[in-house]
């Protein structure tokens, strides 16, 4: 069966025709979704050959009635099935778009198994709020050189040969530092525990 659609003054000049006329989501002053079952069924099967998570599918098909039902132009449509896939086929193109620019298939899903089942347990976080306080009061305590060459080296990830040559020390002095380094934490952690 042949539609076309056209907005409601190009429709009531038209009302002789026999051909059903689409207007704002409404097939011959009917809603569209009354025409929709067969649509919807070879929608459905449109996208579920195109489209590897089943439930992504139904949500698709919505997708397509969403933009004829917003669809806002004048032109009539001469065949309502071609025109139906073609926004299906931009429905999927706006998909992999999309799923291209959030980087969906780098996406993990969530597994407690995998990534552990942690508990907020107030207490835990209160003793992390507070071990991370000691860390920062101790790196702040070290004479700046050596602090300097500690976040260089173990926060940023630099090689002691790129500090030597960074802040125009041999690379035997940046070891020593972090020797200090090393020790200055090892205490304030023993006067911790």
């Amino acid at each position: 069966m042949e539609f076309a659609a056209t907005c409601p003054d190009e429709a009531a000049r038209r009302r002789t025709d026999a051909t059903p006329r689409v207007v704002c989501g409404r097939v011959n002053g009917r809603p569209i979704l009354e025409k929709a079952g067969p649509l919807r069924q070879g929608l459905a099967r449109y996208f579920r050959n195109r489209v590897p998570d089943a439930s992504e599918v139904d949500d698709l098909v919505q997708e397509v009635f969403t933009r004829i039902a917003a669809r806002d132009s004048e032109e009539p449509i001469e065949h309502l099935g071609g025109f139906v896939f073609q926004i299906a086929a931009n429905v999927l193109a706006d998909r992999a778009r999309r799923r291209f620019a959030r980087k969906a298939e780098a996406h993990v899903p969530f597994d407690a198994e995998r990534h552990g089942d942690h508990d907020f347990d107030p207490h835990r976080i209160l003793a992390g709020k507070e071990t991370l306080r000691a860390a920062t009061e101790a790196l702040l305590a070290m004479p700046h050189r050596t602090r300097t060459i500690f976040v260089l080296h173990r926060l940023e990830g630099r090689k002691v040969r790129e500090i030597a040559l960074q802040l125009g020390i041999s690379v035997s002095a940046v070891e020593k530092h972090m020797v200090k380094a090393m020790q200055h934490l090892s205490a304030v952690r023993r006067r911790s525990v």
